[in-house]
């Protein structure tokens, strides 16, 4: 067991490095990446589409990138915005890695991206131990699948710098007990954003994005407890600026490993300040195999 846990140990770590060296090839484009985390049929695929169509009225230059197991449904679907967006088949690799993302992103992110958006594989128990280089981390819910869901996927909601619950118009339908789930929130992650949307609708609909941009435009992010009681027992911290760290800036950026059954090193990250630009863009979807 022991000799299984330093192996999950050095592979996490070195995912760890391979997205630090991303979010800081990023950064230096002026571009961050917001890691969109849920279970499958929560109902990210139609919010990231609405954000998508939303950013291109707004002027804000985006792209994204969608993972599944199979299929490219959800790339074709996300085209419809009218953003650069690709495909990769994972072949039943439950999460995404920061090396994967770095392949897929080169040579095809368009110059004048901002924001990109990663909508990770459907699932909230690998992906939460993988660091992709994002800036921002958000966990989605839906009202359909139950109050406590933060609890049941402690790590997913409580490493998540945001936090989404979707399909709010069919909160009365299932009895949605708001306040039962903020609770269950705040037991996880005490101080972390939630916002309610429904894509149908429209409620809440650019919420995401405004928040997406303003950390573009510097904003600190929320910085999870989990993460910082972690991050101690480890002895270190990078803080992003305004965040709570006390060596922020002397890195500009905020690591934390929890270490949980299974799991290792997670990391929660920093805001980057960049411009938002407006480009031309191509809405066909790009689908793409990823091998391990």
């Amino acid at each position: 067991m022991c000799r299984v846990d330093e192996l999950r140990q050095a592979v996490l770590a070195h995912n760890d490095r391979g997205a630090s060296d991303l979010r800081a090839e990023l950064a230096a484009r002026g571009v961050i990446a917001v890691n969109l985390l849920s279970s499958p049929g929560s109902g990210k695929t139609a919010l990231l589409e609405a954000e998508l169509r939303l950013a291109g009225e707004r002027g804000v230059s985006v792209a994204a990138l969608t993972a599944d197991l199979a299929t490219d449904n959800d790339a074709t679907r996300l085209a419809r915005a009218g953003a650069p967006v690709k495909q990769i088949l994972t072949d039943g690799l439950c999460h995404l890695e920061a090396a994967m993302l770095r392949r897929q992103l080169a040579g095809w992110l368009p110059a004048k991206t901002r924001l990109l958006f990663v909508e990770n594989v459907g699932n909230l128990v690998c992906p939460a131990s993988y660091d992709l280089g994002e800036s921002l981390r958000v966990a989605l819910a839906s009202v359909t699948e139950g109050e406590d869901k933060p609890l049941k996927y402690p790590s997913a909601f409580g490493l998540a710098n945001l936090v989404v619950v979707t399909k709010i118009d069919l909160a009365e339908a299932v009895e949605f007990d708001e306040g039962a789930f903020l609770a269950n929130v705040r037991q996880v992650n005490p101080g972390v954003e939630v916002l309610f949307t429904s894509a149908r609708t429209g409620r809440g609909v650019g919420d995401l994005l405004t928040r997406a941009v303003a950390v573009l435009d510097g904003a600190a992010v929320h910085t999870p407890v989990m993460a910082r009681h972690a991050a101690d027992g480890h002895g270190h911290v990078h803080g992003p600026p305004g965040s709570e760290s006390e060596d922020e800036s002397a890195h500009g950026h905020r690591h934390a490993h929890p270490h949980e059954p299974g799991q290792a090193h997670v990391h929660v990250h920093e805001g980057v300040r960049a411009h938002v630009h407006t480009h031309g863009i191509d809405p066909r979807p790009v689908p793409v195999r990823e091998s391990s």
